[in-house]
C-alpha cells in the first residue's frame, strides 16, 4: 500500500527542538522527516518536478544539511554539484563571506573555479530563517556572474522574514512553511 503524502504530513514529521543550539532558538530537526522513505522520496520528487525544465547546470548546496538534498537534486537534474562550506574545509583557492546567524556569526566559502558565467544555478539549503546564510551564499555566487540563480529550501520560518531580505530577481521555492 502506497503512503499518501502531503505538505501537512511533511510539516508534522519535522521535530522541534527548543533551545538548540542556544536558549530561545526553536531548531527544526529534519532528520525525522528524512528517515521516512516515503516522505524523503516525496520531497525529492517535489523539488525535481519544480526545477526539471529550468536548465539548471549546477546545484550549489550549503553546508551541511543543504548537502542532504543538494547532491540528489544535482543528480536528478543532470547538473553538477558545488558545495559551499564552512571555512577551512575546501582544499583549493576560495572566495569567503562572513554573515550573521540568528544566534551568532559564521562564514562560508566556495572554490574559485566552482562556477562559470553560463551556469544556471540552483542554490539549495535546508532552511530559510533570517536569510543571512542565503545572502552570504548569493554574494559568493555573484563572484562568477552566473546566468541565473534559483533558491530552494525544504523549510522556511516565515515569521523571521528572511525572504524579505533577499532582494533581486530570484525564483524562491520552499516546500514547507512554519
Amino acid at each position: 500500500m502506497k503512503t499518501v503524502v502531503n505538505k501537512d504530513i511533511l510539516k508534522k514529521a519535522i521535530r522541534n527542538i527548543p533551545d538548540f543550539p542556544r536558549k530561545g532558538i526553536q531548531f527544526k530537526d529534519i532528520t525525522t522527516l528524512l528517515k521516512d522513505p516515503a516522505l524523503y522520496h516525496y520531497v525529492i520528487e517535489q523539488f525535481t518536478n519544480y526545477y526539471r525544465n529550468r536548465g539548471i547546470t549546477r546545484v550549489v548546496a550549503i553546508e551541511s544539511r543543504g548537502f542532504i538534498l543538494g547532491g540528489i537534486l544535482a543528480h536528478q537534474l543532470g547538473a553538477g554539484f558545488v558545495p559551499v562550506r564552512k571555512p577551512g574545509k575546501l582544499p583549493a583557492g576560495v572566495y569567503r563571506r562572513s554573515y550573521q546567524l540568528e544566534y551568532g556569526e559564521d562564514a562560508l566559502e566556495i572554490h574559485r573555479d566552482a562556477l562559470a558565467k553560463e551556469d544556471i544555478v540552483l542554490c539549495h539549503d535546508d532552511l530559510l530563517a533570517t536569510g543571512g546564510t542565503t545572502l552570504a551564499a548569493l554574494d559568493l555566487i555573484r563572484e562568477f556572474s552566473v546566468s541565473r540563480v534559483y533558491l530552494a529550501y525544504l523549510v522556511e520560518l516565515d515569521a523571521l522574514e528572511g525572504r524579505k531580505r533577499i532582494t533581486g530577481d530570484y525564483d524562491i521555492f520552499t516546500l514547507i512553511h512554519f
